[in-house]
């Protein structure tokens, strides 16, 4: 197995039980958070384990690379101004020819990388946006640190289905439900740094986060009218401060 999922009582001790069992150091890892965790109130009482993801760096690598030339002649002539910005609200169209396209592309991801996945389509009705859910055995190699591999197969998956259309169509790519877990990990993570600065009295600047992620925090903290949020930096190194309002 090339990745494990691991609990601990803290994010750093579940990590390492993941590494000691994988055999192989932090750098060798891409190390995902699915869950931060909780202390106990009173001795122990409604503690939660800390939940991470632990695979090994090479075969994400390989993940990509492997999207990344299946897809080379695939998208020679696409157009990357049809790829909407994740902060923007259009409309879409759920354009069955390439929805086709995009399944068809993935199942060659696979096919090249030896997986098997199942593949069900959802229908955003409110913007007609198509998620992708897969599922199968090691499917976790998909995700990456933080969800990269998993962003980059998908603005892949993109352009191949966009280029078989006139309309404009937006696929979501998601693995074992991760971008759910994603968005409750980018939620408890904005709230509890949001309540650091307002102990501390000072700004964080959180790490580089795509727009999607970036949207997650900003949502998380709109109704805390003690804190703003605004975002600092070019892609892909743009990021968001979180800060006192004055």
């Amino acid at each position: 197995m090339d990745y494990i999922e691991k609990t601990g009582k803290t994010v750093d001790e579940a990590v390492a039980e993941a590494l000691k069992e994988l055999n192989i150091t932090a750098d060798e890892a891409d190390i995902t958070v699915i869950d931060q965790g909780k202390p106990g109130v009173f001795l122990g009482l409604g503690a939660k384990p800390a939940k991470v993801q632990v695979a090994v760096r090479n075969q994400a690598a390989e993940a990509a690379a492997v999207a990344a030339a299946v897809v080379a002649t695939e998208t020679a002539s696409a157009d990357n101004s049809q790829q909407p910005a994740d902060d923007e609200a259009p409309k879409y169209v759920a354009d069955e020819a390439a929805i086709a396209k995009a399944r068809d592309f993935l199942q060659q991801v696979f096919a090249a990388m030896k997986l098997e996945a199942v593949i069900e389509k959802f229908v955003d009705p409110k913007d007609n946006s198509v998620t992708l859910r897969m599922h199968g055995d090691d499917m976790g190699i998909l995700i990456g640190k933080h969800g990269q591999t998993l962003d980059s197969l998908q603005y892949l998956t993109n352009l191949v289905a966009n280029k078989v259309t006139e309309n404009r169509v937006r696929i979501v790519i998601d693995v074992e439900d991760y971008r759910e877990r994603r968005i409750e990990t980018l939620t408890h993570l904005a709230r509890r740094l949001a309540d650091k600065v307002c102990h501390e009295g000072h700004s964080i600047a959180l790490e580089a986060m795509n727009p999607h992620e970036r949207k997650v925090i900003h949502m998380a903290l709109q109704s805390n009218n003690k804190i703003t949020t605004f975002s600092e930096g070019e892609e892909p190194n743009r990021h968001i401060v979180i800060d006192l309002k004055k």
